[in-house]
Formats: C-alpha cells, structure tokens, sequence
C-alpha cells in the first residue's frame, strides 16, 4: 500500500495553505486562501506556475517557495496532528502481510516529523518524498519511486491512499489504483471523476470498513 501523508495521515492541509498564503503576499502577490488550498497536494514545482508568471518565476519564485518552507517548519508543522486510528490502521494491514510506503510532496525532514506525529515510524517498508522526484503530483514519479522502493511488488496488488485529485491523477499515470479520502477537503464527487476507487472519511473510517475495503480485497 502507498500512502500519501499531508491530508491523509495528518490533519496539515490549512496550515500548508496559509504558509503558502502569506509567502505569496510577503512577495507581494494577493492569493486568495481557498485557491491556493485548492492547490495542496502538489509540490512547489508544479503549484508556483498557477500564481506566478514565468517571469515571476525566475524572479523570486525560488526564494519564495524557501520562505514558505522556512515559515511552515517555524509556525505551522509544530501545530499538525495526526487524524485519528492511523496506527492502528497500519497495524491492520501489517497483519494481511502487506508492506506499506508513503509517497509525499514533503521534504525528507518534514517527512520524519510526520512519521512521529502519526506514530508509525516502526511500520514503514519505504518511503519517498520531493527529494526522490523530478517532478511532484499530479506526475507519477513520487509514486514510481515508491514502487522501486517496495521492490517486488506487482503494481496490480498495490493501491494508492490519498486525498486529493492528484493522487489519483498521479496514480493512474502509472497503472495503481487510488482510495480517495475525505479529510483532505475534496468532495467525494472530485475524488471520484479523478479515478478513486473507493471513499472513506478518514484513517478511522477506512478501518472500521477494513474488511470489505479494496485494500483487504488485494492481493
């Protein structure tokens, strides 16, 4: 199983976008918080080109995107928690003998607080971040990193858990199937028309629902 982590694991996805939103107005670009929101999920390579111009992007747009990240370690990820029953789901699935990574837009530092937030440090087989892409969600290297990292492991017994379109849209771009998770913010229609098989509302839902869920079902 690959997991996606800000929004699916971790309750983060305000305080990413308000970090955003005031690098972008520290640069002296007026955006809108609900439109950069709805822009989490991917990383600073792809969502600094929706706001800024490519001559804006050569400007400042490396120095912005440092800001925001030095902002969002300083003020906002001492204030992320984990949604609920994330241990235990993992526990869950560790017990069918199915491996679990994570695939994220997050940088490896934050990743390890992650980990430590949600408790699962002790329950990972891999792990990718930004570090190990080209190119963040929706492009599919973050996932076919984790792939390689799994080793091997058909892709047909592997299933995506995120909670965004472009986890879903990054997942299809390399033949996996995506479970879609409500705790992100999207609506279970977005999450459907951008190809998940599956919705639950949060970790706790999903495990609650375990044993008629597609993960359970995989092989």
């Amino acid at each position: 199983m690959i997991f996606d982590i800000d929004g699916t694991l971790v309750d983060s996805v305000d305080l990413h976008a308000e970090a955003w939103r005031i690098a972008f107005q520290k640069f002296g670009k007026d955006v809108e918080f609900h439109a950069v929101r709805s822009q989490i999920g991917k990383g600073a390579d792809q969502l600094l080109p929706v706001f800024l111009s490519p001559a804006e992007l050569a400007q400042f747009g490396k120095a912005l995107d440092e800001y925001r990240r030095n902002l969002y370690k300083k003020d906002f990820l001492p204030k992320v928690k984990p949604f609920p029953k994330v241990r235990e789901l993992f526990r869950r699935i560790l017990q069918d003998k199915k491996r679990i990574a994570l695939a994220s837009s997050a940088k490896g530092d934050e990743l390890k607080t992650y980990k430590e937030i949600a408790q699962i440090e002790d329950l990972i087989h891999a792990e990718t971040s930004s570090d190990s892409a080209e190119k963040s969600k929706p492009h599919p290297d973050i996932f076919d990193a984790a792939i390689e990292e799994l080793g091997d492991v058909p892709r047909s017994h592997l299933i995506v858990v995120g909670d965004t379109p472009y986890d879903a849209q990054a997942a299809c771009k390399t033949q996996l199937q995506t479970i879609g998770m409500l705790s992100g913010g999207w609506s279970e229609k977005d999450l459907r028309e951008a190809g998940c098989i599956a919705i639950y509302r949060d970790p706790a839902d999903l495990l609650a629902n375990y044993e008629n869920s597609p993960i359970a079902r995989s092989e």
